[in-house]
C-alpha cells in the first residue's frame, strides 16, 4: 500500500511538472502570437499557431483529468 500511494505521488509530482511546463509553453505561444498580431504574416500560419495553442490547452485539461484521478485514488489509499 505505501508503494503504490509512493507510485501515485511520483506519478502526481510528474503530471504537475507537464502541466506547468505546458502552461509556460502556452503563455509563452499567445504572446509570440500576440506580438506578432500587426507582422506581416501569412494568415494559414497565424491559424497554424492557434492550433497549436488549443491543442496544447486542450492537453493541459486533459492532464488535469488525470491529475484528480490520481489525487481521488491517494484518496482512498
Amino acid at each position: 500500500m505505501a508503494n503504490d500511494e509512493s507510485e501515485l505521488k511520483s506519478r502526481l509530482e510528474e503530471v504537475d511538472a507537464r502541466i506547468a511546463r505546458l502552461r509556460r509553453e502556452t503563455v509563452q505561444m499567445r504572446e509570440e502570437i500576440g506580438q506578432s498580431w500587426d507582422a506581416p504574416t501569412d494568415p494559414a500560419e497565424r491559424a497554424v499557431l492557434l492550433t497549436n495553442v488549443e491543442q496544447q490547452e486542450a492537453l493541459i485539461g486533459n492532464l488535469q483529468n488525470r491529475r484528480e484521478q490520481i489525487l481521488r485514488r491517494l484518496r482512498t489509499n
